[in-house]
């Protein structure tokens, strides 16, 4: 019955949808380079030791602990405290343990032995339970002030030093990296108990999903004082971004904040990263191998500058030198290292009285090297490729041919600089007279923010690279993005572009995703308001996918969105909107994080459109099924004969639940409610399947009993008899119901996921996001599952309530799609309306 109520032609849009879905999907979740990091190993068995806490702060934390990471004879030794060694700190994120810390601990350690524990580090950790602080912020606030004491209390473990440290060093793991920063926000907080901070794949800019506003005001106040205070801020920071790899948390989310050029901050990606060059997943950032060495290194280049393990020096320049170098200048800062070479540009004009370089080649036996060196004038190797048009869709492209022989090449990608472009390169090398392969190494530069990538090729070849950004070009910036080529001079190449319409659905999922449940419950909303108006205008109630098909379109919704953005660009009407205590409009959020692509709400709208159309075919399944299971079960039953809109047992029932939610836990009370609905509905079209077999069976008994339902229509309002035609329309108004309140509790279940995890330390959820919406939400639907279309058609009420949902639809888009916290205060007000129509 569900589909018969969509025509074919629609019926191939919603397919077609589903298709560019799933290749948005796929690429965002596969396509992007294999997993190229070395998983680091433990030398020996590792221990984590735990700490003590003052009583008082485990009484006040009984969720959370303290541990001391080792292996071996240190772990042994340092069993008894004190210690000597640096401390540094790791917080793990959502739902991570502290058993991460492994990795870098480990190769922290072996790093030590090898200078004979001239320095060594000492690596704790903390246990948050393996909360999910990504998906409910309550606890947020509540891990930055035990961290806090656990900054104390490790430093209390070096007294009697005689250079006892005072600060500690911070890596931060995803939301740990987060609350790292949150320290400085605290008002007991001294600001030089840190001296590092270093997060990975740590969301700063906003979080993934903003299930509930203490995640969103965590973020405002973390935000808010670092960018207020960034002329007081004395802290190096460093945040690592996973590139593509890593779709739980997108990179261009862990750029921290534009500060001030007085901060010491700096957000990269890990395939620019030095000796690292790859992509990491949201996990494997914290063990891969490549990435934790160069972070060790970097943590022992700070205590002894005499090490310099990232450059070697290795090129020097003689100055005004004939037959022998009697004066040099040391180069290798200048040099760029890259996987398998290392090349230094040098601009003659800077060092006129060069006469030599000098290569240092340390005698490695068995080793080889090579050294080419060429002049060339730079306008001869830039070489400007502008990209293929966005809607070109991969039909056309654009091509360069580099016939010169040359080691080094610039090609300038004119016209790229939006997150919504993604292209395909394809570099063809064509080699001659050439005995082994040839290595060639292909950089993508992005000069407005550190998230290059390196690809490196076997020459001849035909390699693929894909072309996508993690942060938009900035308006002021006039760089442009750079494919750098490390070529052979016995090779010739060919560099092709074309845009990849796969990778730009891609990128509308990877940064837009999280907004498809407002747009799926706009089109519900936009459905449900239609069947509103045509139980109003016509007394029947139509079809689910018949009212989406007719009402759920993008020009009823979006132009009003646009409209406001562009009203509150003058003086007066944003001044008008304070003094209404309007939140700030999410089209403008997104403005300003340079996330608005063309067209990026119509895609979004049909994409929010077909995700309604199967999902109502979905709950419509179910509750045939679950109807039919019923049937098979129990005695088949009977239309109500007495319609009451309050049974006996319903203000029992609504207290108790209010009760629930109360004491325990929002959500969990909101899931009862729904489960109270679906049971309803499921019985309700097990009556009408089993009347409709009865009367297939007996259709003079079906005469009659539609004379006699018809004779009572007629009777007393406050005894009406429900008919096989009012309970279908009531199923059908009922089923819309569902779908909405379905999302509802998807968007509630992770406070109630947070909430049984940690059942065990507490009983009550707090601080609940999800209580102030069950008190409301629990009486209306126990209102609504006892209410029937003939029950409301009638009512003074319907007109008004069925004019509500094209509003609030405008409403969940306005201020919904990058707060999804605020999206089920949109749906619970026309359901409050449904409810009251039963008595006005």
């Amino acid at each position: 019955m569900f589909l018969h109520s969509v025509n074919l032609w629609n019926l191939a849009f919603y397919a077609l949808m589903v298709f560019m879905a799933t290749l948005g999907l796929w690429d965002v979740f596969f396509g992007f380079e294999e997993n190229k990091c070395s998983m680091s190993y433990m030398f020996e068995y590792p221990e984590y030791q735990k700490i003590e806490l003052p009583k008082k702060l485990a009484k006040r934390y009984p969720a959370y602990e303290l541990y001391l990471y080792g292996e071996g004879s240190y772990a042994e030794e340092h069993k008894s405290l004190p210690l000597t060694g640096i401390p540094v700190l790791f917080l793990p994120g959502n739902a991570g343990s502290y058993k991460q810390v492994r990795s870098i601990g480990s190769i922290a350690l072996r790093k030590a032995e090898d200078i004979d524990f001239k320095y060594h580090f000492d690596f704790f950790s903390v246990n948050f339970n393996e909360e999910l602080v990504a998906l409910y912020g309550g606890s947020l606030q509540k891990q930055t002030k035990f961290v806090h004491e656990c900054i104390k209390t490790i430093l209390k473990l070096y007294k009697g030093q005689e250079f006892a440290p005072k600060s500690v060093a911070i890596i931060g793991h995803s939301m740990g990296g987060l609350v790292a920063r949150a320290l400085l926000t605290l008002k007991n907080f001294k600001q030089d108990l840190i001296n590092l901070l270093i997060t990975q794949a740590t969301p700063h800019v906003a979080p993934v999903m903003p299930l509930d506003r203490f995640i969103t005001d965590f973020y405002m106040t973390v935000n808010n004082y670092w960018i207020l205070n960034a002329r007081h801020i004395n802290l190096t920071t460093l945040s690592v971004a996973g590139g593509f790899r890593d779709y739980q948390v997108r990179s261009g989310l862990t750029f921290l904040p534009k500060l001030s050029h007085h901060t010491s901050a700096l957000s990269v990606v890990s395939s620019a990263v030095p000796k690292t060059w790859v992509s990491t997943d949201h996990l494997s950032i914290v063990w891969c191998k490549q990435l934790q060495l160069t972070t060790i290194r970097a943590f022992f280049d700070l205590i002894d500058a005499d090490t310099k393990q990232d450059t070697n020096s290795w090129i020097f320049g003689c100055i005004n030198s004939t037959s022998m170098c009697r004066q040099g200048v040391d180069l290798s800062w200048k040099a760029e290292l890259l996987p398998t070479i290392k090349s230094l540009t040098l601009r003659l004009q800077d060092y006129p009285s060069l006469s030599h370089l000098v290569v240092y080649v340390p005698s490695i036996h068995g080793s080889k090297f090579v050294v080419d060196c060429e002049f060339f004038k730079k306008e001869t190797r830039s070489i400007q490729l502008p990209v293929t048009h966005l809607f070109s869709f991969g039909l056309s492209s654009r091509k360069v041919i580099l016939n010169t022989s040359g080691l080094f090449y610039n090609i300038e990608l004119l016209n790229f600089g939006q997150i919504y472009q993604a292209f395909k390169i394809n570099v063809v090398s064509k080699c001659s007279s050439v005995k082994e392969e040839i290595t060639s190494i292909y950089k993508l530069h992005i000069p407005w923010s550190y998230e290059d990538s390196l690809t490196i090729a076997q020459a001849p070849s035909s390699t693929e690279i894909s072309l996508k950004l993690h942060i938009a070009q900035p308006e002021n910036d006039s760089h442009v993005a750079l494919l750098k080529m490390y070529t052979s001079s016995d090779c010739q190449y060919e560099v092709t572009v074309k845009t990849s319409f796969s990778q730009i659905l891609g990128q509308v999922v990877r940064f837009h995703g999280g907004a498809l449940p407002a747009y799926v419950i706009s089109s519900i909303l936009l459905a449900y308001g239609g069947q509103l108006y045509s139980l109003f205008s016509t007394g029947h109630c139509l079809e689910y996918a018949a009212m989406l098909d007719k009402e759920a379109k993008p020009y009823k919704v979006d132009p009003f969105v646009i409209m406001i953005k562009f009203l509150l660009g003058y003086k007066w009407f944003k001044e008008l909107w304070d003094v209404l205590l309007l939140p700030e409009l999410d089209a403008i959020v997104l403005t300003s994080q340079s996330m608005c692509f063309p067209l990026v709400s119509l895609i979004l709208f049909l994409f929010g459109t077909c995700t309604a159309y199967w999902g109502g075919l979905l709950s419509s399944t179910s509750v045939r099924l679950l109807s039919s299971l019923w049937l098979a079960l129990k005695r088949p039953s009977e239309l109500p004969k007495d319609i009451k809109m309050i049974s006996a047992d319903l203000p029992f029932l609504t207290v108790v639940l209010i009760i629930v939610s109360w004491t325990t836990c929002g959500a969990f009370a909101i899931l009862l409610t729904y489960l109270y609905y679906v049971f309803k509905i499921v019985h309700l079209q097990a009556s009408l399947t089993s009347y409709k077999n009865s009367q297939t069976v007996n259709p003079k008994h079906s005469r009659r009993s539609e004379k006699k339902c018809s004779q009572h229509k007629d009777s007393a309002a406050h005894h009406r008899r429900l008919s096989a035609g009012d309970a279908e329309d009531s199923i059908r108004m009922h089923s819309t119901v569902i779908n909405l309140l379905t999302w509802v509790v998807l968007l509630s279940m992770p406070s109630l996921i947070y909430w049984l995890k940690n059942l065990r330390y507490y009983f009550k959820l707090n601080p609940d996001p999800c209580k102030p919406l069950a008190f409301i939400l629990i009486p209306t639907m126990a209102i609504l599952g006892n209410t029937y279309t003939v029950s409301i058609k009638s009512s003074k009420l319907l007109k008004t309530t069925s004019q509500f949902p094209l509003p609030l639809a405008v409403g969940v888009i306005a201020f919904g799609s990058a707060h999804l916290y605020r999206v089920p205060c949109f749906v619970f007000i026309p359901l409050l309306l449904h409810a009251l129509c039963n008595f006005m």
